[in-house]
């Protein structure tokens, strides 16, 4: 675990499912777990840190070690309306966030959308600010942002990415120099410019 911006902590660890490296984020001054799968120290590697109060899931595909939190720390499990349907009639108690709703102290969720319908971002405040996206925009390596495979995103993938870049745009009135993305290395600091650069892409399209 490393401590990427003042009170944000990220990891990998390789997911059960797709047998690959995901990305995860805990936000120590708002308590805040966001997409998590244990550590490969386990939750030892919270020795010393605030204890975590709450699981965010940026989309309902998140959920991934969010139980073996709730069992350890007695956290709840919070992710956007849109997403509960999926945990219904399951043992997985998750309950619903609304869009401009502050999740976490100083962690206000926004709608993303496009992509799926609880496809959320979430903006921290603490520091320098940072953003926790979900799927809509995925990093390889170290370079630049970009969409996961055109298959993946659906019949229509331009139309998609489109809406995805509108989506992400409105975001850039926030204040952030870090980005979290589930998919793909974090960008710590000059996260807006990359965003930006991200989003503006398609403009000509």
């Amino acid at each position: 675990m490393e401590e990427i911006a003042p009170g944000v902590h990220h990891w990998t660890a390789r997911h059960p499912q797709i047998v690959a490296r995901v990305h995860c984020a805990y936000v120590a001054p708002a308590r805040a777990l966001i997409d998590p799968l244990l550590p490969e120290d386990g939750l030892e590697a919270f020795e010393g840190l605030p204890r975590p109060e709450v699981v965010l899931l940026t989309n309902r595909h998140h959920y991934r070690h969010s139980d073996r939190f709730a069992a350890a720390f007695g956290c709840a499990v919070r992710a956007s309306a849109p997403a509960v349907h999926e945990f219904e009639g399951t043992a997985r108690a998750v309950e619903p966030f609304a869009w401009g709703e502050e999740v976490a102290p100083g962690i206000v969720a926004h709608e993303i959308g496009v992509l799926c319908p609880d496809e959320s971002a979430l903006h921290i405040a603490h520091g320098d600010g940072a953003l926790a996206v979900a799927d809509g925009v995925v990093r390889a390596g170290r370079g630049d942002l970009g969409f996961v495979s055109d298959p993946l995103l659906g019949d229509d993938p331009e139309a998609i990415k489109q809406g995805l870049r509108a989506s992400y745009a409105r975001l850039l009135d926030l204040d952030f120099a870090t980005l979290l993305l589930a998919h793909g290395r974090p960008v710590a600091g000059g996260a807006k410019d990359a965003l930006r650069a991200f989003a503006a892409a398609g403009s000509s399209t």
